[in-house]
Order: structure tokens, then C-alpha cells, then sequence
């Protein structure tokens, strides 16, 4: 009864929360454009929230110095105590300010992240923390259906105020949550004073370079990412040549490839019990690179049923690498092995949503798509063939 309290509470902390940060994740770019006409500027808002996950080694090594769940109850209050500061954003040459918390909110969510991977793994039976990471990716997605919808809503009645001071209060409500969580949590150990962060940050690489388990795991997802922000750069593009629709016919993809999320956050954790994460993680691979193929096919239905199963593909793959890292890494280095697996599936993601914004003008989506396909299938082939490596020793460390 304990168990499901714990992860009943902690689901609700993440759907609290998910939901006040994706209404301010669309807010705060339609906000920006609004005040500047610029929508370069609108578009560096994105670049804001994930810049700090360039640093998650260092973000997550924070979250093995300390207790994780009262890190995750202060961190959510201190981001509502600072959120309402937003009301002050009422014309272009305030703008930076509203840079300056979207920065901190990244590394907020960067650290909160590494910390709720940690908990969970201390505090749940690892037989059962693929079922919490798949009910955990259909929390965030069922969010990411409705709190778009919401933010556009307020945003166009009342302004960017109510969705600020609505983030706010998610931010309270989850620390509040979190907070009510029992958990029987050991205090870390006392670090010696020759230890150094750059040893302890660079743990988590070491970690997952050295687990057969992890290696195969965290670069396949990498590479899962790297595909997807390729794939994502060339939406409009099927939205636009491949369809024939105007640039809002994106939500209603979007929307589909959520709805596939959610369902195979639900079948995650049943799945995790049944066959190997690589296998899962293969499988869940192929199908998102036959569906990136199929939006090359200039057809309605195709392109619906093609988001589905991108929706679907891609959680398989992440939630794999995440349940591994719960399960392979020292209980007080889980949070720093997190910090580095999420750097290395989702900064490949950013950089190919660069790179693939160029391509996409360069190469016709009818070749770029099965190109993408070619390499989707090969990896995932490669990955469920491929028998596991040895582990890598690294030399002790002083």
C-alpha cells in the first residue's frame, strides 16, 4: 500500500507539474513574437528551456549530493515563489527577463528530472519501474494534449499574465505533493574533501560507457533522437508539399503522435516484463523509422496513422534507456547517470533539428524520409542482433 501511495503521489506531482510547464513552454514563444514581432526571438525561448540540458551531468551530480525528494519540494517552490516576477514582462525591452527565468527553469526541470529518476529507483521495486516510466510518459503526454489548448485559450482572453501565475501555482501544488511523499530516504554520504566535482560529473559517463547494459541502450536512443529531430524539421515540409495544408494542420498531427505516446506509456511497462529493454528498444525503433517513411506517402490517412506510430516508436526506445539506467547505475550515482543519459538522447535532438531545417531545404522529403528509414531499420537491426559487448573497466580512480 506504501508503494502505490508513493508512486500514486509521485505521478501526481509529475501531471501537476507537466501540465503548468507546457502551457508556459507554448506561452512564452507566442509571447515573445507578441512583444517583438521577431520570431527569431520567439524562437531562442526553446533554445532557453534546453540550453541547461547541455550541463545535466553537472545538473544531475547535484542531485546525488543531496536528499532527492526534499530537492524536488524546494526546487518546485522556489520556481513558484519566482514565476509571478513574469508579470513585470510587459514590453520588448523586458523581454530578457523572461530569458533569464525560462534559463533557470531549465535547469530546474533538468535537476528535478535527475532527482525523480533517483527517488524512483530507491524507492520502487525495480521490477516495477518499467510500469511507473511508461504511466510516467502517458502522464506527460495526456498533458501535452490539453495544456497546449489551455495556454492559447488564456493567452488570447487574458494575456501571458494568467499563464504565468497558472504555472505558479502547478509549481506549488507539486512541491506540495511532493512533499506528502513517504519515502525512506538515506542521507548521501559525506563526500571527502579531496573529492572533486569534475570526477563525480563525469561518473555518469563512465557508467553508462562501462555497463553492456546501459552503452548499447543510451546510444540508440541518441540516435533515435538524432532521427527524430530530423524528422521533426521536416513536418512542415509534409505538411506543406507532402499534404497540402496550411501550417496549423501540424497541431493536429502533434496531436496524434501524442495519443500514441500515451499508448505506449500504458504498454511500456507490461512489455518491460516480457522481453529485454534492447529488444524493446529495437522494436520500438523500427516502427518509428517505417512510420518517418510513410509521412513521404502525399496522403491524409497515411500521414494520421504514420504519427500514431511515431508516437508510439519513440517512448519504447527512451523509456528502455531510462528503466536501464534505474536499474544498472550505483544507487548513489543514479541521479548523475541520469543527467548524463538525458545530455546524450536529447542535445543530439536539438542539433538535428538545426541540421535538418537545412536539409530539408536542400533534399526532397520524398528521398530525406526513407533515407531516414534506411538508417532507422539499420540501427534497430544492429541493436537486436548485435550480441552485448563486454563491459569497459575503467582505470580506479584516486
Amino acid at each position: 500500500m506504501g508503494m502505490r501511495w508513493t508512486a500514486g503521489l509521485y505521478l501526481t506531482g509529475v501531471l501537476v507539474s507537466g501540465f503548468g510547464s507546457t502551457a508556459m513552454w507554448l506561452a512564452s514563444g507566442i509571447w515573445v513574437k507578441s512583444l517583438t514581432g521577431s520570431d527569431s526571438l520567439a524562437a531562442l525561448t526553446v533554445f532557453a528551456l534546453w540550453a541547461p540540458a547541455l550541463v545535466g551531468p553537472l545538473l544531475g551530480t547535484v542531485a546525488d549530493r543531496v536528499r532527492r525528494r526534499p530537492l524536488m519540494v524546494w526546487s518546485n517552490a522556489a520556481m513558484a515563489a519566482l514565476l509571478p516576477t513574469l508579470l513585470w514582462v510587459d514590453s520588448a525591452d523586458r523581454v530578457w527577463l523572461l530569458y533569464a527565468v525560462l534559463v533557470l527553469y531549465g535547469i530546474q526541470g533538468t535537476v528535478h528530472e535527475a532527482a525523480e529518476v533517483a527517488l524512483a529507483a530507491s524507492a520502487l521495486d525495480k521490477r516495477l519501474l518499467g510500469d511507473f516510466n511508461g504511466l510516467r510518459t502517458t502522464v506527460n503526454e495526456g498533458v501535452k494534449l490539453v495544456a497546449p489548448l489551455l495556454a492559447a485559450g488564456l493567452f488570447a482572453r487574458y494575456g501571458a499574465g494568467p499563464v504565468a501565475l497558472l504555472d505558479a501555482a502547478t509549481f506549488a501544488l507539486a512541491a506540495g505533493v511532493f512533499a506528502l511523499m513517504r519515502v525512506r530516504e538515506e542521507k548521501p554520504a559525506a563526500r571527502p574533501a579531496s573529492a572533486r566535482w569534475a570526477r563525480d560529473i563525469g561518473e555518469g559517463l563512465r557508467t553508462i560507457r562501462a555497463s553492456p547494459v546501459l552503452r548499447p541502450l543510451v546510444l540508440t536512443g541518441s540516435f533515435t533522437m538524432l532521427l527524430a529531430g530530423v524528422n521533426g524539421a521536416a513536418i512542415y515540409a509534409v505538411v506543406d508539399r507532402g499534404l497540402g495544408h496550411s501550417p496549423t494542420y501540424t497541431g493536429v498531427l502533434y496531436a496524434v503522435q501524442g495519443a500514441g505516446s500515451v499508448v505506449a506509456g500504458l504498454a511500456a511497462g507490461p512489455l518491460l516484463r516480457r522481453v529485454t529493454g534492447r529488444s524493446l528498444a529495437a522494436a520500438g525503433l523500427a516502427l518509428f523509422a517505417l512510420a518517418v517513411g510513410a509521412r513521404a506517402v502525399p496522403h491524409d490517412g497515411v500521414a494520421l496513422v504514420a504519427s500514431g506510430l511515431i508516437g508510439v516508436g519513440l517512448p519504447l526506445v527512451l523509456v528502455a534507456a531510462m528503466t536501464a539506467v534505474q536499474r544498472e547505475a550505483p544507487a548513489d550515482a543514479v541521479g548523475r547517470t541520469a543527467g548524463t543519459a538525458n545530455t546524450l538522447l536529447f542535445v543530439p535532438n536539438a542539433v538535428a533539428l538545426a541540421v535538418g531545417a537545412a536539409l530539408v531545404a536542400l533534399v526532397d522529403i520524398r528521398v530525406l524520409l526513407p533515407l531516414l528509414t534506411v538508417a532507422g531499420l539499420a540501427g534497430a537491426v544492429v541493436l537486436a542482433t548485435r550480441k552485448a559487448a563486454p563491459a569497459v573497466h575503467s582505470l580506479p580512480q584516486p
